[in-house]
C-alpha cells in the first residue's frame, strides 16, 4: 500500500530524531551525487519547459502535498480568531511610523485619500483571497494559489517575494518597536541601539532589542495557535481601545485651518503617498495561510478576513484625519508623528499612552508575521522548493516549529543591521505583484479549465487577459512618465473597460465557486489587477532596481536548486497517485 504521508523516499520520514543530514535539505534524486546533479542540469530546459506548462490541483494540495508534513496542524481557530488576526497582522508599524513621512513630504492633509485608496486596493485583494482561502485551505496561501492556477515557475517567483515581504515587514516592525519603546523612555531610538561608524549609513545602527522581541514572539508562535490567538486577541483589543482614545483625544485639539490646503502636492503626491502607505495593509494575505487550523473555513474566512479589513481601513482614515487636524503638516514629524503631535499641542503625558498603542500592535503584527510566514515556508518545504525538513509539523504542539524558528533568525539577521528607509518601497512592490498575480490566477480559475474549455474560449480568454493587464501596465508607465498629459488615460482607460466587458459578456464562467464566490466578475479582480499595477507606477527606479536584482537572485537559485528539486518531488507524487488509482481499481482480495 502507497503512504500518501510519506513523499516517496525524498522526504522526512526518514529523518533523524535528533540532527539534521544532507536528506532533510537535498534528499532529491538530482542531488544524489555530482553525477546526478550535472544530469539533473544537462535537463534544465526539459524540466523548466515541464514546470512552467504542469498544474498542480486542488486534491493534490490538500491531500497529497500537505501529507509530507506527516502530521496535521491543529483546527483551533473560528471567525473572531482570524478576525483579531487579521487586525493584528496588520495594524503595526505603518500607521505610526509612514504617516509622519507620507504627510510632511508627499501628501499633506490629502493623506487620508492616499489610505482610503490603498484600503480598497488591499480590499480587493482581500475579495480574491477569501475565494481562494475556502476552497483550498492549506498553509501555502497564495503559494498554493498560484501553483493550482498559473504553475510552479510563477508560484515560486510569488513565493519568494512572499517570504522578502514577510521577513522585511517582520524586521521594519521589530525595529519600530525599539523607536516606539525608546519615546516610551523618554530617549531617542537609536540611544537603544548599538552604533558601528565603519558600516554603511543605513546598516550601521544595531538593534538588539529588535532581536530579542523577535525571539521572544518564536516562542509564543512555536507553543501554540490556539494560545498565539489568545495573546493576539488580547494585545489587538488594547490597541484599538488606544486607537479609540487617539481619536477621541485628538480630536478635542482639532483646529479646521490645518487642512485649508487639503492637496498642496497635487494628485501625483497623493498617489505617491499611496504607494507608500501601501506597507500599512501589507500581512493580511498571511490569514489565509491559516486554512488548515480553521474550524469553518467556509464561514470564518469571509467573516474574518473582510471583517478585519473594513475595520482597518475605518481606523486608518480615521487616525490619519485626526493627525492633520492637530497639526499643520508641515509640523508632523517624520519619525513618531502621533506622539510629538501630542506633544506639540500641549498634551505629553498622552504620548506614553500612544507610545503604548502602538508598541502593542507592533507586538501584535509581529506576532502573525511570524506565524504567516512560518506556514508559507512549510508548504514551500511540502513541495521541495524549500528544504523539506521545513515542512516538519510537531506533534505536541501541532505547529511548524523548524520553519518558525529559521524564519525567524532571517528576520532577527535583518532586524539588527537594516533601517526601515532601505527596504520598504521595495516591499510594497513585491507585494502589489503578488496580489496582481492572484488576481490573475482568479480569473484564471473561473474562466478556465484544463480539458473542458474548448480552444476557441482559452485563446479569447487569453486575448482579454493580455489587454486587461497591457492596458493597466499602460496607465501605470503613463502615469510615471507623464506629469500633465491626459491623453494616454482616454485612451487606456477604455480599453481596459471593454477588455473586462468582453470578458463578461462573451464568455462563460468555466468553474463556479463551491462556498463562497467573488462578487462583481470580472470587474473586480479585473479592477485589482489594474489598480495594483498603477500604484506600482508610483514608485521610483532605484527601487524597480532592487526589484530586479532580487528576481534575478529567486532566478539564479530556482534553476540550480529549486527546479530540480521540485521536479523529482513531483515525479515522486505522481507515481503515488497513478499506483493509489491502480489500488482503488483492483478487487478488494486482490488488494497489496
Amino acid at each position: 500500500m502507497v503512504n500518501t504521508n510519506d513523499d516517496g523516499g525524498v522526504g522526512l520520514k526518514k529523518r533523524r530524531m535528533c540532527g539534521w543530514s544532507k536528506q532533510d535539505f537535498l534528499p532529491e534524486e538530482s542531488f544524489k551525487s555530482w553525477g546526478s546533479y550535472v544530469n539533473a542540469l544537462s535537463s534544465t530546459t526539459t524540466r523548466l519547459k515541464d514546470r512552467i506548462l504542469t498544474r498542480s490541483s486542488d486534491s493534490l494540495e490538500l491531500e497529497n502535498v500537505r501529507g509530507r508534513s506527516q502530521h496535521e496542524m491543529k483546527k483551533a481557530l473560528n471567525w473572531l480568531d482570524i478576525m483579531w488576526f487579521g487586525i493584528g497582522s496588520v495594524m503595526g508599524a505603518g500607521i505610526f511610523v509612514l504617516t509622519g513621512e507620507a504627510t510632511n513630504n508627499d501628501a499633506g492633509p490629502a493623506v487620508i485619500i492616499s489610505y482610503l485608496i490603498s484600503g480598497i486596493s488591499a480590499l480587493l485583494s482581500v475579495l480574491c483571497y477569501v475565494e481562494f482561502a475556502i476552497e483550498l485551505p492549506v498553509a501555502g496561501g497564495s503559494f498554493a494559489y498560484l501553483r493550482v492556477e498559473l504553475g510552479d515557475f510563477v508560484a515560486y517567483i510569488a513565493a519568494g517575494n512572499i517570504l522578502f515581504e514577510y521577513v522585511v515587514g517582520g524586521a521594519s516592525v521589530a525595529r519600530a518597536w525599539t523607536s516606539y519603546f525608546a519615546t516610551l523612555c523618554n530617549h531617542q531610538p537609536n540611544d537603544f541601539r548599538i552604533n558601528v561608524s565603519s558600516l554603511g549609513e543605513d546598516y550601521r545602527h544595531l538593534d538588539p532589542i529588535a532581536v530579542a522581541v523577535s525571539i521572544m514572539i518564536c516562542s509564543i508562535a512555536c507553543l501554540s495557535i490556539k494560545g498565539s490567538s489568545r495573546f493576539n486577541s488580547v494585545t489587538t483589543i488594547i490597541h484599538l481601545l488606544v486607537i479609540v482614545f487617539i481619536f477621541i483625544a485628538g480630536l478635542t485639539k482639532a483646529n479646521p485651518k490645518n487642512i485649508t490646503s487639503f492637496a498642496p502636492f497635487g494628485v501625483r503626491g497623493i498617489m505617491t503617498a499611496t504607494a507608500k502607505l501601501f506597507f500599512a495593509y501589507v500581512g493580511f494575505d498571511g490569514i489565509a495561510t491559516l486554512g488548515e487550523e480553521i474550524k469553518n473555513p467556509g464561514r470564518d474566512i469571509p467573516i474574518g478576513l473582510v471583517g478585519s479589513m473594513s475595520i482597518i481601513i475605518a481606523s486608518y482614515c480615521l487616525l490619519s484625519t485626526t493627525l492633520v487636524l492637530m497639526q499643520p503638516y508641515t509640523q508632523i514629524d517624520v519619525d513618531a508623528p502621533f506622539t510629538l503631535a501630542f506633544q506639540a499641542v500641549g498634551m505629553n503625558w498622552a504620548k506614553y499612552i500612544v507610545a503604548l498603542g502602538a508598541l502593542k500592535g507592533m507586538t501584535t503584527s509581529l506576532l502573525a508575521n511570524i506565524i504567516g510566514q512560518a506556514r508559507y515556508f512549510t508548504h514551500i518545504g511540502r513541495t521541495h522548493m524549500a528544504p523539506p525538513f521545513l515542512a516538519a509539523i510537531n506533534q505536541k504542539t501541532g505547529t511548524p516549529v523548524n520553519a518558525t524558528i529559521v524564519m525567524t533568525v532571517v528576520n532577527c539577521v535583518v532586524a539588527f543591521f537594516t533601517s526601515l528607509d532601505v527596504l520598504a518601497n521595495l516591499l510594497s512592490i513585491s507585494t502589489l505583484f503578488l496580489f496582481t498575480l492572484v488576481a490573475v490566477a482568479l480569473l484564471v480559475r473561473r474562466y478556465y479549465v484544463t480539458g473542458e474549455t474548448s480552444v476557441s474560449d482559452r485563446n479569447k480568454f487569453t486575448g482579454f487577459m493580455l489587454v486587461i493587464i497591457g492596458s493597466s501596465v499602460g496607465l501605470a508607465i503613463y502615469w510615471a512618465r507623464s506629469s500633465n498629459g491626459w491623453v494616454g488615460y482616454t485612451v487606456l482607460a477604455p480599453i481596459w473597460f471593454l477588455a473586462t466587458l468582453g470578458l463578461q459578456i462573451t464568455l462563460k464562467q468555466a468553474r463556479k465557486a463551491k462556498q463562497w464566490g467573488v462578487p462583481l466578475l470580472p470587474w473586480l479582480p479585473s479592477a485589482s489587477i489594474a489598480i495594483n499595477i498603477f500604484i506600482m507606477g508610483s514608485f521610483d527606479h532605484s527601487s524597480y532596481v532592487r526589484f530586479g536584482i532580487w528576481t534575478l537572485i529567486l532566478l539564479v537559485y530556482y534553476l540550480f536548486v529549486a527546479l530540480h528539486a521540485s521536479y523529482d518531488a513531483a515525479k515522486e507524487t505522481q507515481k503515488e497517485v497513478e499506483a493509489t488509482q491502480i489500488e482503488t481499481q483492483l478487487p478488494n482480495n486482490a488488494a497489496i
